[in-house]
This record gives C-alpha cells, sequence and structure tokens, in this order.
C-alpha cells in the first residue's frame, strides 16, 4: 500500500514540474509588408526599432513604446520619444549601435529611408518590416500591420474607427465651402509644393479646397514663383516650427503681394510636425486645418 501511495506521489510530481516548465504557446503567423515580402514572425516582437518618426508615433499611439529601444534623431513626438536611444537620422545609422541593441524588429520607411540601409539591415540578418504610407488608406494599412504583428487588432481597428469618423465628419461639413485653390507648400526656397498623389494633397480635398499643383504628375512638383502668380491661390498652408510669419513669405517673393492669399491674409502657417508625417496623427491634422479654415470663412 505505501509503495503505491509513494508512486503516486512521484508520478504527480513529474507531471506538475512539465506543466511549470511547459513553454507559452507561441504567436506564429506570417504578414506581407509594404515591398510585398512575406516577414515571418514566430513570436511577438519584444525589442524595436523604428527608423522614422512616423513609425515612432505609432509605436507610441499603440502603447508599445516599452519595447522600443531605439529611433532617429528626428523622433522627438511624444515627447518621451526624445530619450530613446538614437541610432542615426534617418539616411544614416550607426550599424555597430543597432546591434549591440539587439532589435527583434526594424521598422522603416520605403519614401524616408534608402534602399542601401534596407540592403544592410539584410545583410545583417535583422527582421525588417517595410512601410509605405504615401495616403490616408496607406496609414491605415501600415497601422493595421502593426496590430497584427503586436497581436492588438482590437485596439488598431478602434483606433481606426476614430479616425474615419472625424474624416467623415470633415468631408460632410466642407461640402459648404466653394472649393476654393490652395497651395500646400513643402520648400520656400526652392519652391516644392505638395502634388495630387500624396497624403497633404489629402488634407486638402477633405478640407474642400482645391490643390493648385493637382494637375503635375510629380508627388512633390517644383513651381517658379512666376506659376504662382498666375495659379494665384486663396491659400497658402506653409508648415512652420512656430516661429514663422507672413513675412517670410513677402521676404522670398515680394512680388507675390498680388496673390490673393496674401492680399486677404489667408495664409495658415501649420505645424509641421503634426502634418508632415503620415501617421496616427492624419485625423487631427484634417480636424485642425478645417477649424482654420472655418474660422475664416466665417
Amino acid at each position: 500500500m505505501a509503495k503505491k501511495f509513494w508512486a503516486l506521489i512521484f508520478t504527480l510530481l513529474i507531471l506538475t514540474s512539465c506543466a511549470d516548465t511547459k513553454k507559452p504557446e507561441q504567436h506564429i503567423f506570417s504578414i506581407k509588408d509594404d515591398l510585398g515580402n512575406e516577414i515571418n514572425f514566430d513570436k511577438i516582437p519584444r525589442r524595436i526599432i523604428t527608423l522614422a518618426p512616423n513609425l515612432t508615433e505609432m509605436i507610441y499611439d499603440l502603447a508599445l513604446e516599452k519595447y522600443l529601444v531605439g529611433n532617429t534623431l528626428y523622433c522627438n513626438y511624444p515627447a518621451a520619444a526624445r530619450k530613446i536611444e538614437k541610432i542615426g537620422d534617418m539616411l544614416t545609422f550607426d550599424f555597430e549601435k543597432i546591434l549591440t541593441l539587439k532589435p527583434d524588429l526594424i521598422l522603416i520607411t520605403v519614401e524616408g529611408n534608402t534602399k542601401q540601409t534596407y540592403d544592410k539591415f539584410r545583410e545583417l540578418g535583422l527582421k525588417i518590416f517595410a512601410t509605405n504610407p504615401r495616403n490616408f488608406e496607406g496609414i491605415k494599412k501600415s497601422y493595421m500591420d502593426m496590430g497584427k504583428i503586436f497581436d492588438i487588432t482590437e485596439a488598431t481597428n478602434n483606433k481606426i474607427k476614430m479616425w474615419d469618423s472625424v474624416i467623415t465628419k470633415v468631408t460632410a461639413e466642407s461640402k459648404n465651402i466653394q472649393q476654393a485653390p490652395a497651395m500646400f507648400v513643402i520648400e520656400l526656397k526652392p519652391l516644392m509644393l505638395a502634388g495630387k498623389n500624396t497624403f497633404i494633397n489629402q488634407y486638402l480635398q477633405i478640407c474642400g479646397l482645391k490643390n493648385i499643383a493637382e494637375d503635375s504628375p510629380a508627388n512633390y512638383p517644383m513651381f517658379s514663383r512666376e506659376d504662382i502668380l498666375k495659379r494665384n491661390p486663396d491659400y497658402i498652408i506653409y508648415p512652420t516650427g512656430g516661429d514663422d510669419n507672413i513675412s517670410i513669405i513677402k521676404n522670398a517673393y515680394p512680388e507675390w503681394a498680388r496673390l490673393k492669399a496674401i492680399k486677404n491674409n489667408n495664409v495658415i502657417f501649420v505645424d509641421r510636425d503634426l502634418y508632415m508625417r503620415p501617421g496616427p496623427r492624419f485625423a487631427e491634422a484634417v480636424n485642425d486645418l478645417f477649424t482654420r479654415l472655418h474660422q475664416r470663412v466665417n
């Protein structure tokens, strides 16, 4: 009887030991990035490096910042992102430092980073996921891809519903605004505007404006100062760091004083970081522009 008792105890100890050491179920899946590459995952990444500010913003917006071990010198929003280890400036990177950080996922952008950077990471055997959010739909795709990668699809879907509701509301209310010609300045010298096939152009469209550069095939076309006089926009949207005013435009191109936008004081200075990053603040930028336009219309 005693032998049977101890045999049972021994068996229970074995089973308990096996249960304690059982590995957690792995999150195994694959997903195509925006280069069309099938990226395989056998676990949820826990050491992330982002190579562009919009990607850093997405990580924080999804409350994944505890996994962020490196980002770029330009990653300044939210404020906490400035304290993350800096590994480069989007074009050049400290690959030795990156290796010491032991990332299990690097998030890269097609437009913001270079092919040479991408190839170098592949050569080093690092896992890379490429994003290319050229418009609002692309932003949502990148965001949803992160939701799949980090197994938080419900959170990403709920956030996207909120974005869509803002866009739907502004679009509906903008129907009452005349399609006034406008230009969104990317650079003043040389003069570069946002073209038709950009997420920036969508700000104008959603808010009821007509982009004077929409006939250009380039995403960010160059224009002459004379071209702008001929197109004569009603509004000029100019991204700034916060300390610019209309004098910067008047001083750059004195003859623009004849433009309707200048005469009517319809030059709208906007936050460069908010408007120029294809990330989770897209709907916020749309709402900000609509509010500024609405104040002027009324």
